[in-house]
């Protein structure tokens, strides 16, 4: 964890007062009114005859696509705030809240209608013992855990494929900071909830909050209850998962992060396929090209991420790729650091074959390496 303070807030609330509304989370809808995700349509029909500027198209095609989750298990209900903090949670070891019977809640987004698969958080659903899912017209389902990779913060679902919306995938790389974004969940259990914002910044990392990390950060309200709802454009294109906040009391300052689609479709396919991700590795030691070659004595420095050492009879190896090359790019997409690169990597599935771009003595040089079994 950050020593300025970054909390990495888990935000599937523990909601024993929060969802207090829920009489069971898979029960058929009582005869209450249910929360609807287009309620206002009459109202956004003028907005738009009047030339107004609104959301409204888009979010309407986009928020049936979003899902609450909710969960039961077995976990610790804590209290104290520092306890959902791992950086702080080691000093409570000896007075740690007993496990017992939880509920918890979150969000999660369609991404494959015809097969039924919803995406969301793995904290959202870890230790998990049943698992529901409710959509905006009020259909309350019970949904099967597909796979988990908690090294990205990834989990896949299966719901009946019945009647699904899905969200259509945009491309994550094409993102620039001030593109607008909504966040679309389900803050403290509030179905269905939109929140507008900018992309603040991009391929966050270092953060201590995963072990693969490449956030894109935004200012869009995002609270407990948010994780795994959607991040869209403002066309309403999927470009992220929400997952994280940095905030002192758990709650929205401004600080929020997605985990990027195309990390999410790589890490999906993956676990719809196999169930689990098996990452692969180069066998290479490797730091910031930047870092190494200072720009004040080396101002011609690039970014990308240096080789210092290389592993005997590794994929890198065997690739023919030395000390003090400067990998730069990996199946096409450029790597602007060590981090980007072990991130690149192990998405990638053990066994496959990756071309890697390499600078080596100011030559550019494409080299092929079938990436081995990233070991324990």
């Amino acid at each position: 964890m950050s020593k300025i303070g970054v909390v990495a807030v888990v935000l599937a609330i523990a909601a024993a007062g929060v969802l207090g509304w829920v009489a069971h989370p898979f029960a058929p809808p009582s005869g209450l009114p249910q929360p609807s995700a287009i309620a206002s349509i009459s109202k956004a029909a003028s907005a738009e005859a009047r030339g107004l500027p609104t959301l409204a198209p888009m979010l309407r095609k986009a928020m049936p696509a979003v899902v609450s989750i909710t969960v039961q298990g077995r976990g610790r209900a804590e209290d104290n705030p520092l306890f959902q903090d791992p950086f702080y949670r080691r000093y409570f070891e000896d007075n740690a809240p007993a496990e017992r019977d939880v509920l918890s809640a979150g969000s999660g987004v369609v991404i494959d209608a015809e097969r039924g698969f919803v995406i969301t958080n793995d904290h959202v659903v870890r230790n998990a013992e049943r698992i529901g899912a409710a959509f905006a017209d009020g259909r309350r389902v019970e949904a099967k855990l597909v796979g988990t990779d908690p090294a990205t913060d990834i989990a896949l679902l299966s719901v009946p494929a019945q009647a699904l919306a899905a969200l259509p995938l945009g491309n994550s790389d094409d993102l620039e900071i001030g593109d607008y974004v909504v966040a679309i969940g389900n803050p403290f259990g509030l179905d269905q909830t939109a929140t507008s914002g900018i992309v603040s910044a991009l391929g966050r990392t270092g953060l201590g909050i995963e072990g693969y990390e490449d956030f894109i950060q935004t200012d869009a309200a995002v609270n407990p209850g948010n994780s795994g709802g959607a991040l869209v454009d403002i066309e309403g294109r999927f470009v992220g998962i929400n997952a994280a906040i940095v905030g002192p009391a758990g709650g929205n300052v401004g600080i929020g992060f997605a985990i990027p689609i195309n990390m999410v479709r790589e890490v999906s396919d993956q676990l719809a396929r196999y169930g689990q991700v098996v990452r692969g590795q180069l066998g290479v030691v490797i730091q910031d090209h930047r870092a190494a070659m200072p720009a004040a004595t080396h101002p011609e420095s690039l970014p990308g991420a240096m080789v210092t050492d290389v592993a005997a009879g590794s994929a890198a190896e065997q690739a023919g790729i030395n000390r003090g090359d400067v990998i730069v790019a990996v199946n096409g997409k450029p790597v602007i650091s060590a981090a980007k690169l072990r991130t690149r990597v192990g998405l990638v599935r053990a066994g496959e074959t990756v071309e890697i771009e390499v600078l080596r003595d100011s030559n550019r040089i494409k080299v092929n390496a079938r990436v081995a079994t990233m070991e324990p």
